[in-house]
C-alpha cells in the first residue's frame, strides 16, 4: 500500500517558553501543502521475524543511520506493543526537505503509524494513534488529519482552523539552513 504523507507550513509562530523537558511551548496555526513524499509499505513473510523492517529510500538524501529512520521507529513503537504486526518492507521517496521545518519526517512518521494500523488490521483508535504519533515527534499528531488548525502545548493541542489558502499561490524558500 502506498500513501503520500504532506509537508506543512507554520502560518506564525510563537514560542511561549522552554519548558522543563527540554521541548517549548508555542502557538502556531499549523497548514498543510500539495508537496508529498511517497511511503509504501508491505507485508512481507520473508523478512525475519526478529530483524527491523526491510527499508529503501530513493529521492532527496535522508540524514542519520538508516536504523533511526521515523518510519521504522513507528514500526518498533507499535510492535512493543502489538507483538503479531508482521513483517514489513518500507520504502520512502523524499520530496520534502529535511530541516526546512515542512514537517516531512514527522509526515513520514505519522503515515507510517497509520499505514500499520490498517494493513495489519490493529484496530488502534484515533485517541491511541495520538498517543503513539506524540511519541514519534511533537508535530507527529497534526499529520494524523493533516487539517488546518491553531496549535499549542508542544504542538500537539489542536483546534480546527477555518482556513482555505487553495485561491493563492504559495512560494517556499529553503535557504539550506537546518
Amino acid at each position: 500500500m502506498i500513501v503520500f504523507p504532506p509537508a506543512k507550513i507554520n502560518l506564525g509562530l510563537n514560542i511561549i517558553r522552554k519548558r522543563t523537558d527540554g521541548y517549548h511551548d508555542l502557538e502556531t496555526a499549523f497548514y498543510p501543502i500539495p508537496v508529498r513524499d511517497a511511503l509504501e509499505i508491505i507485508i512481507d513473510r520473508t523478512v525475519p521475524e526478529s530483524s527491523s523492517p526491510l527499508f529503501s529510500s530513493s529521492g532527496l538524501s535522508v540524514d542519520g543511520p538508516q536504523d533511526d529512520n521515523i518510519c521504522i521507529r513507528a514500526y518498533r513503537l507499535l510492535k512493543k506493543d502489538f507483538p503479531e504486526l508482521p513483517p514489513v518492507r518500507m520504502h520512502l521517496h523524499k520530496v520534502i526537505p529535511m530541516g526546512a521545518g515542512l514537517g516531512g519526517g514527522s509526515s513520514d512518521g505519522a503515515s507510517a503509524l497509520q499505514l500499520l494500523n490498517r494493513l495489519a488490521g490493529l484496530d488502534i483508535s484515533p485517541g491511541q494513534l495520538l498517543v503513539y504519533a506524540l511519541a514519534l515527534g511533537s508535530d507527529c499528531p497534526f499529520f494524523l488529519e493533516a487539517k488546518p488548525c491553531f496549535a499549542t502545548g508542544r504542538g500537539e493541542i489542536m483546534r480546527p482552523l477555518p482556513l482555505d489558502l487553495s485561491g493563492y499561490g504559495l512560494v517556499l524558500v529553503n535557504p539550506g539552513i537546518h
